[in-house]
């Protein structure tokens, strides 16, 4: 039962996606970084990764104004993650928004690292 939920919530978050994160997603689905798949609102333990390549158990997070709010329930829900065998980056809107590439490179470049 617990997973159907998580399921559906999971797909309540994709429908909901910022103009942001659809711009992502665009640059990450069909595995255009050196044949790797994410995942968008991947259930990762009790959380929603933004997007998650499973294989090289890497996050990519996209923070927008409303992350301001929640550092400090970031920093724990990324020490988890990472304790649990994951890398985890973040970027802000803006540094998709100006650098689009320059994002794609920073990702490239911890997948090939993992």
């Amino acid at each position: 039962m617990e997973r159907l939920i998580r399921k559906e919530r999971a797909r309540e978050l994709r429908r909901a996606s910022t103009k942001v994160e659809t711009l992502m997603w665009a640059q990450l689905r069909d595995r255009p970084l050196d044949g790797y798949k994410f995942r968008r609102q991947r259930p990762v333990d009790r959380f929603y990764a933004d997007f998650a390549c499973v294989e090289k158990r890497l996050i990519v997070e996209i923070d927008g104004e409303s992350h301001e709010l929640t550092v400090q329930h970031d920093i724990a829900r990324d020490r988890r993650l990472t304790r649990d065998g994951y890398r985890v980056l973040r970027f802000r809107n803006q540094d998709v928004e100006r650098d689009l590439q320059g994002v794609l490179d920073t990702i490239l470049k911890a997948l090939s690292e993992s």
